[in-house]
């Protein structure tokens, strides 16, 4: 039992070792920073399409299209991994972040082909997701109903 102990303390010590260390005022800082600028830019872009005529409830919608866009785009061109190993939950927190999730498994499967591949593996971790909003959304509906 002594020398399970004994393992057992070698081997924390070893992780504690080889494991990275945290910083964890920098990364919640460059968590804010990035997530904040991906926020700024995305009230750039209702603001200039807000300027050509569109009202609130379009320039959001055609915000969140751009703002998908451009983290597929981002990602597609191998830049949004970068964005996300520097900035953490700053970059995976706004919409451009799920636009990724959707992505990334797709370019990673795509040598095993559109069907088997990109189309098995596009919803690895957005179809979790898409089903529970889904499902969200029907149980507020019902419940709006009856209220």
């Amino acid at each position: 039992m002594d020398q399970m102990q004994d393992m057992k303390k070698e081997y924390e010590q070893l992780v504690e070792k080889v494991s990275p260390k945290s910083n964890t005022v920098r990364d919640c800082a460059r968590a804010f920073w990035v997530g904040g600028l991906i926020c700024t830019i995305g009230e750039l872009i209702t603001n200039i399409i807000k300027s050509f005529g569109y009202n609130q409830d379009e320039a959001s919608m055609l915000t969140t299209i751009t703002l998908v866009f451009l983290g597929i785009l981002l990602t597609g061109l191998d830049i949004y991994d970068s964005i996300g190993k520097y900035a953490g939950a700053g970059s995976i927190v706004p919409i451009t972040g799920f636009a990724n999730s959707m992505v990334s498994p797709a370019i990673e499967f795509k040598k095993e082909g559109y069907v088997f591949g990109v189309g098995a593996r596009m919803f690895t971790i957005a179809g979790p997701v898409i089903v529970y909003g889904v499902i969200a959304s029907v149980i507020v509906g019902i419940i709006h109903y009856f209220i």
